[in-house]
Formats: structure tokens, C-alpha cells, sequence
């Protein structure tokens, strides 16, 4: 536990995550850094498709045919 002072000069709240790194004149810690939490709107747009549209029956056709491939049916 990291005393409310040091928390308080470093800003951190109770409860921070902090990564601990261990060196020759002892210990240095830091807070780990905070993720981003990403939504379905945040992504869009990352992957580019150029091509004709498609709809979404020979969408889920391709992902059927892909499921099928990764995984095929044991004899």
C-alpha cells in the first residue's frame, strides 16, 4: 500500500495500479497506464473494403463457408 501522501504529491487515487520495477538503488513504481475503452463506433472505419458492396445474406454465406473450413466435420 502506498502511503496518502505519496499518492497525494503523485496525484494517484486509492487503488491505482502501479507496475514495479526493480533497480540497483531500489524500487521505482509506476501507474499503469490507463486503456481506453473502445466502442463498435470508435472502430469503424479501420478495415477498408474496396469492393462492391455485398449484402448481408452473402455476408453470413462467407462467414458459414469460413466456419465450416476452420472447422470441419470429424468423421
Amino acid at each position: 500500500m502506498v502511503p496518502k501522501a505519496i499518492r497525494d504529491k503523485r496525484r494517484w487515487k486509492a487503488g491505482v495500479r502501479l507496475t514495479v520495477e526493480e533497480r540497483s538503488d531500489g524500487v521505482l513504481l509506476k501507474p499503469v497506464a490507463k486503456r481506453k475503452v473502445r466502442t463498435v463506433k470508435d472502430l469503424v472505419g479501420i478495415l477498408k473494403y474496396r469492393g462492391p458492396a455485398r449484402t448481408v445474406e452473402e455476408t453470413n454465406a462467407a462467414i458459414d463457408k469460413e466456419l465450416k473450413r476452420r472447422r470441419p466435420r470429424s468423421r
